[in-house]
């Protein structure tokens, strides 16, 4: 199989084309002749036309690709090797979603043949792949596990907005569901991959260093959240803390922060959900989602409460929120604690302004019934600078006094204007 696809005599496929399909799609189809695959035939339409939807990617990333989008299954008639990048939420219980992922499969079992391999990358819990997907895989073609076809798991890592880490520079972790799918997979991946594979002992093993990648940085967040309270009730800054507890050579470099997005305020669900299957209550990492999960109103009451030590009738007030995403310098939208922050400062009646240069105002009204504003008008009682978007670093204090009612609270939550307000009243986590 291999061979074959590097001499084009046969396809790969990637289903489902958004933050992580899509790169992936294109990278391979720079080297080997790819079917790109969505539900969605408008974001086909638009990745015809070398138009990434999610705006992360410009038109020379489409350049030299040896592509076809499609959400047409005939398409995917004569592909052999499958590439699964759906997205992977959680329901409003913080119960795993696995709704993409079975649709998904359902596609990939329809057109699925004698000697294909269909690698998963969505974030699951340990042993998804083998309990969930290959029955389906099953059903669906008519054909038998390990005697038809293979399986494996190839964790993602891509990471939006960052143009450092790229999937290239980033190790591959790859597993098979026996030595010689793994050996083909790890192949094909090197195709792509310039820092190399990690083969990974088993689909379970793959799947769960996924999930610990994330939990890791969710529960390291929480813990500078966790300070960032104490902190502001000993009233000292948090980042002097951790600038002067960074001096330490082995000392992790976490700060505090509103943590959403689809991956580490999602994924985490995942481990306990599995783990509570089990028999065990993942105490610690229901602790720190807990925490992280209640940061937005957090953030809200505190602003409320300068506001009230600034004497200001609350239900008069407007709060200007500045950054919508779930981080800086993206679109992306998707379970963005912004939101948690808005719609708790909307219970104490306060009149809320949302702006963000990136973010959609449609996919963000649509998402959260919540409107954005092209910009700031008029005076705010507080603002928020809630993300840190590169154009709201080099604003200076004075162009904030601006828009500042008299005796302003400036929330900062980033700390991205440390030592640089001095007419506001300035809190930071």
């Amino acid at each position: 199989m291999f061979n074959k696809l590097l001499h084009k005599e046969t396809k790969l496929a990637v289903i489902g084309l958004g933050y992580v399909g899509l790169p992936i799609a294109l990278a391979f189809a720079k080297k080997i002749k790819v079917v790109g695959f969505d539900i969605n035939q408008s974001r086909v339409d638009m990745m015809r036309n070398q138009v990434d939807p999610s705006g992360e990617l410009t038109k020379a990333d489409f350049e030299g690709a040896d592509i076809h989008f499609s959400a047409d299954l005939e398409d995917l008639k004569d592909v052999t090797f499958y590439i699964v990048a759906v997205p992977t939420p959680i329901d409003s219980n913080n119960l795993p979603d696995l709704r993409p992922l079975i649709g998904a499969s359902n596609t990939v079992g329809k057109t699925l043949k004698k000697g294909d391999i269909v690698v998963y990358e969505s974030t699951v819990y340990p042993g998804c792949t083998e309990e969930d997907c290959i029955p389906i895989l099953e059903e669906q073609s008519g054909l038998k596990f390990l005697t038809d076809f293979k399986v494996g798991y190839s964790p993602e890592r891509i990471n939006p907005g960052d143009k450092e880490h790229t999937l290239a520079k980033i190790t591959k972790v790859v597993s098979g569901c026996d030595e010689a799918s793994l050996d083909t997979i790890a192949e094909v991946y090197r195709i792509v991959i310039d820092a190399g594979v990690h083969k990974a002992s088993s689909i379970k093993v793959a799947e769960a260093s996924k999930i610990i990648e994330n939990t890791q940085r969710d529960l390291n967040i929480a813990l500078m959240n966790e300070l960032s309270i104490i902190c502001d009730k000993l009233n000292i800054s948090t980042y002097e803390v951790l600038e002067a507890a960074g001096t330490k050579w082995n000392f992790l470099k976490f700060s505090p922060g509103l943590v959403g997005g689809h991956c580490i305020g999602v994924d985490p669900y995942y481990l306990t959900y599995k783990a509570n299957k089990l028999g065990h209550k993942a105490k610690v990492i229901l602790s720190g989602r807990e925490i992280n999960d209640n940061m937005g109103a957090y953030v809200a009451n505190k602003t409320v409460h300068l506001m009230v030590n600034a004497r200001k009738e609350i239900s008069k007030t407007r709060v200007l929120v500045m950054g919508a995403t779930f981080k800086e310098n993206v679109e992306d939208i998707r379970n963005s604690k912004v939101v948690d922050v808005i719609r708790e400062l909307e219970s104490f009646h306060v009149t809320v302004d949302t702006i963000d240069p990136h973010a959609s105002g449609v996919e963000f009204e649509h998402e959260y019934k919540l409107k954005l504003q092209a910009s700031a008008t008029g005076k705010y009682d507080a603002i928020i600078v809630a993300v840190n978007h590169h154009e709201y670093k080099n604003l200076s204090e004075s162009y904030f006094e601006t828009i500042a009612a008299e005796n302003a609270v400036f929330i900062d939550l980033k700390g991205i204007y440390s030592n640089k307000i001095n007419n506001l009243t300035y809190w930071s986590l």
